[in-house]
């Protein structure tokens, strides 16, 4: 993960001008299905894997979540996220989503939106979640459409799926519109 074009200024001041980092939730294109999806955050400790600028872990908290833990690479994403913040539930770490550690079972919940395709070992990454994860615990992200990466990436997209955890689901938003659900064991 340790691509961090987000602190790069010129990009920096290019993504802070698209509707999504100016209106939050309501302008991500994404966020209306993913929210459908969510679980109860009432009472849970949840962790947001790039985080940005905390849309999420702001969300989580002011459905009750008891704790949040926003992690993000970059420190520019995470100034506005600190700045916008006025929650004592959430909390902001700098650090790399494929490097940060956390006990065992520290989380109810683990979101991340838009981030994985950084990821540079996906199954590493979610054997990680599952540590950090506790048992019945809910697992949601979204990901960039991998078509769409192909114009950035100009290479050949592919996702291995033989990851996760015994007996728990991974759901997946896929596109903006089509929900999944399936099993793996590790």
């Amino acid at each position: 993960m340790s691509e961090n074009i987000y602190d790069n200024p010129d990009f920096f001041n290019s993504y802070s001008q698209m509707e999504r980092s100016k209106k939050g939730l309501e302008a991500a294109g994404e966020w209306h299905t993913l929210k459908e999806m969510l679980p109860d955050f009432t009472g849970k400790r949840v962790l947001d894997l790039g985080c940005g600028y905390g849309w999420h872990s702001v969300y989580a908290a002011e459905q009750g979540a008891t704790s949040v833990t926003g992690v993000d690479i970059s420190e520019k994403m995470l100034q506005v996220a600190r700045a916008q913040t006025n929650l004592e539930a959430v909390e902001y770490l700098h650090e790399d989503i494929e490097k940060v550690r956390f006990e065992k079972d520290s989380f109810d919940i683990v979101i991340s939106s838009l981030v994985f395709h950084y990821v540079e070992k996906f199954d590493e990454l979610v054997k990680k979640v599952h540590h950090f994860l506790k048992a019945n615990g809910t697992f949601i992200f979204s990901i960039e459409h991998p078509v769409l990466q192909q114009r950035v990436r100009k290479t050949l997209f592919t996702m291995k799926m033989e990851i996760s955890f015994l007996f728990r689901s991974i759901t997946i938003l896929i596109q903006v519109k089509e929900r999944f659900t399936f099993w793996v064991k590790i």
